[in-house]
């Protein structure tokens, strides 16, 4: 298991970085827990790069500070180059040393912050090397890796020194969706295994509903809105920031699989979901993304319908969605909250208010683990 400095249940990241760059004005003030992956979020040229090169040291905004879990990095009087911060960086490209092997890569990640003989570094590499996969890829030069081994190499190498925090700049934007995938599933094991607070810079919806604890969402230049995953994913007056394919993930547990028809049913706090298979044991803790598109609402239980999944909910607000012909609402089912998108003319038809209850129809579920 990677490990780090153990962090307090109240240590934060407080930074406040400004700067202006001839019509673009960049400034952000704020904490951000020292714990688990934060994701910034946003479309290109919002400043989520500009805020990930300021918490690295390699960009230095007068005036601007940084404490990380107590330590100041950068405030008055103090500044810590870059090569100086115990953090990890892993980039788009995987910038790797042509002439190197995989092993050597890691030694030389290592070996900075770690002297000693190969045998002690290849041994306090073992665990990077487990969690990512990448014991059969040592011997091997980077032009002899694909891109996904490429970027696994490249994070491992980033966790090599047991940072404080590693700071990820949309480490997938180069991969195809194949390579994407193929190395999620790394990440996720990272986020489960891993004491190290990641700031996770993307623009990816999926890598957000997959990845994030607490999210960050900006436009230019400045943060429009923060807090944890759920919440900010529940809330009605962000449509633009979040986009068309508005997205509400559920924490749950696999609690029965249905061998016959190859199903898996998960409990959540709210109910529970039917989805395919994913091959978990029974106890196992997943996420489950429900798309608002995806919901549709009836007044009464429907009956003699194709769609499994069934939940008794409650509306609790109502506000506009990115097309005009659409609403959003948000929905109570339990302790959880998702959100629907309908036409105002359903809206119109049904009655629908804050405080009606109704049926929602999840015509499908997307099993995010």
């Amino acid at each position: 298991m990677v490990s780090a400095v153990q962090q307090g249940s109240g240590r934060q990241i407080e930074l406040c970085f400004r700067t202006q760059r001839g019509t673009f004005a960049f400034e952000v003030e704020t904490s951000l827990p020292a714990r688990g992956v934060t994701a910034i979020f946003g479309p290109s040229g919002c400043g989520k790069t500009t805020l990930l090169r300021c918490v690295a040291g390699l960009e230095r905004l007068p005036g601007g500070r940084l404490v990380v879990a107590g330590e100041a990095w950068q405030d008055e009087g103090i500044f810590v180059p870059v090569h100086r911060r115990p953090l990890g960086f892993v980039f788009q490209e995987a910038n790797l040393f042509p002439h190197l092997t995989v092993l050597e890569n890691l030694e030389f990640g290592l070996r900075r912050s770690t002297p000693g003989s190969r045998q002690g570094l290849r041994a306090a590499l073992e665990p990077v090397i487990e969690l990512f996969g990448i014991g059969g890829l040592l011997a091997r030069r980077p032009e002899h890796l694909s891109g996904g081994e490429k970027q696994r190499v490249s994070i491992a190498r980033a966790l090599a020194p047991s940072p404080r925090l590693l700071l990820m700049d949309e480490p997938l934007a180069a991969l195809d969706r194949a390579r994407k995938q193929e190395i999620l599933p790394y990440l996720e094991r990272l986020h489960a295994e891993s004491d190290i607070p990641v700031l996770y810079v993307t623009h990816a919806n999926d890598e957000v509903a997959r990845l994030a604890d607490h999210l960050v969402l900006m436009h230019e230049g400045r943060i429009s809105a923060q807090g944890s995953l759920m919440e900010l994913q529940a809330r009605l007056d962000l449509p633009q920031e979040l986009g068309r394919d508005r997205e509400t993930v559920v924490k749950g547990v696999v609690a029965e699989v249905d061998a016959h028809w190859q199903l898996a049913r998960i409990d959540f706090a709210g109910g529970e979901l039917w989805t395919r298979d994913p091959g978990l044991a029974v106890g196992s803790e997943v996420r489950v993304g429900i798309l608002a598109s995806d919901v549709s609402l009836s007044l009464a239980r429907p009956q003699d319908t194709s769609i499994q999944n069934l939940l008794a909910v409650e509306v609790e607000a109502i506000g506009p969605d990115t097309h005009p012909a659409q609403v959003l609402l948000r929905l109570r089912a339990g302790e959880s909250q998702l959100v629907a998108s309908i036409t105002r003319r359903a809206l119109d038809a049904l009655q629908l208010g804050p405080g009606s209850r109704a049926w929602a129809q999840v015509k499908s579920v997307a099993l995010l683990k």
